[in-house]
């Protein structure tokens, strides 16, 4: 469950070639973003658990500063002294060389340490790592690290999102996290004009990151893969689309889903999306701006790959492959809805020919499996355990969400998780094959 950003307008993460104190900045940055994002909450908020897949704000805040602890201070820093040894095991998150970890879902237990005591850790590592860039002269390592710990703070910072929303989505009250978030804007010409297609010859293509900018491992190596022609929605599909899906009885036709998607549905006795609430005023959407009338417009996002899979069944069509969504996506700016724009929400696509929404808005899921790269190798010591791990019984989304950073994703940026993950931003971009 890992991704990968960089915070502040047009601002990119320093990819370890550019002075010290031009990294020095971006931790600061970075650093100060997430504290942006946690100011709204009150401290009961930030330390309130809704679900095992969530985490407190407040473990988001000390997670993310107990890896610069561990990964750099600890490492490279003369005379290291932990700020509290037991820290080491309460904001491991699945480190397993490290060493012990507290269990992932009773993190909202953690009433102790008060968040006051977190925001002084996050202080003391802050103005540590900056004494440590300043003097240091291990000068690749040690940005290599760093660049990695502001990318993960990134991913955490978007989870810090998604989590509180779900919290938010649990209360009576439905309490909004910023109003800013609740004015969605006034929906294009386009936004709901009937599906176009995009078509794309296929052929040899390469796929995975190239240049000297920071890449997560599970972007490597670079490599050659065969597409047959193909043709892909040229926006997300909208609120208003699968409401149709919804009441033209989508959740009841057993033939539309997967085995385990049935069997999953009937479980959890699911017959709409994560967020959506039914009364007799029509249907309602709880966002992070509180609970609004559902725009049929904007993007329709919070469903697993089962849903997705389902919808797309459903339409006549099919989920792209990760191949498939890379190539397209190559060729596209990497301009969208992001979390630093302040609308916390998918926008509707605009009008005009070409494919929308390709970075930003939702994530969107594919039909590919979370596994590594041909000729991919794990990282030795415990950052090996970033992403390598995790890649069985998930499946590849792409693109960025309107929670994560700007300048975060890029085209061979792979998120992944489990097929019954409804929480994040995720949605549906169709697909289709294409006769020559």
């Amino acid at each position: 469950m890992n991704r990968p950003q960089s915070i502040g307008g047009a601002a990119r993460i320093n990819d370890g070639r550019t002075p010290e104190t031009g990294l020095a900045a971006q931790f600061a940055h970075v650093r100060a973003r997430s504290l942006e994002l946690a100011a709204p909450l009150s401290a009961e908020d930030a330390c309130a658990q809704s679900m095992p897949d969530a985490s407190p704000a407040k473990w988001h805040l000390a997670h993310t500063t107990w890896f610069f602890e561990t990964f750099l201070l600890e490492r490279f820093e003369r005379d290291f002294r932990p700020f509290r040894p037991e820290y080491r095991v309460l904001f491991n998150s699945y480190y397993n060389q490290i060493g012990e970890r507290y269990p992932r879902p009773q993190r909202g237990m953690l009433t102790r340490p008060p968040l006051a005591e977190i925001l002084e850790y996050r202080r003391e590592v802050d103005a540590r790592m900056q004494r440590l860039l300043r003097e240091s002269r291990q000068a690749s390592e040690l940005r290599e690290l760093v660049v990695l710990g502001l990318n993960h703070e990134q991913q955490h910072q978007e989870l810090l999102l998604t989590d509180v929303k779900h919290l938010l989505s649990l209360n009576p009250l439905a309490p909004a996290y910023v109003v800013r978030a609740a004015q969605a804007p006034t929906a294009s010409p386009g936004a709901s004009a009937a599906p176009a297609w995009i078509d794309f010859d296929g052929g040899v293509v390469a796929i995975g990151h190239s240049g000297d900018g920071f890449a997560f491992d599970n972007e490597l190596p670079r490599h050659e893969v065969l597409l047959q022609p193909f043709r892909l929605g040229a926006r997300l599909v909208s609120n208003g689309e699968y409401r149709d899906f919804v009441e033209q009885g989508g959740y009841a036709n057993a033939q539309l889903w997967l085995a385990e998607g049935w069997d999953w549905l009937s479980q959890n006795r699911l017959a709409q999306p994560l967020y959506w609430r039914r009364d007799e005023s029509g249907w309602k959407e709880f966002t992070l701006g509180g609970l609004l009338p559902l725009e049929p417009a904007l993007p329709v996002v919070h469903l697993s790959y089962f849903e997705a899979d389902a919808y797309a069944r459903w339409a006549g069509a099919r989920l792209p492959s990760e191949a498939e969504w890379e190539c397209a996506a190559a060729a596209c700016g990497l301009a969208g809805n992001f979390a630093d724009t302040g609308a916390l929400h998918p926008r509707a696509a605009p009008a005009g020919a070409g494919l929308h929404q390709m970075f930003g808005d939702a994530w969107e899921w594919t039909q590919s499996s979370y596994a590594p790269y041909p000729g991919f190798r794990i990282a030795e010591g415990a950052v090996g355990e970033y992403n390598s791990k995790f890649m069985v019984n998930q499946y590849v989304l792409r693109g960025g969400s309107c929670a994560t950073p700007a300048g975060h994703v890029r085209s061979s940026y792979r998120n992944f998780f489990p097929t019954g993950a409804r929480w994040q931003f995720s949605g549906i971009r169709l697909a289709r094959d294409r006769v020559r």
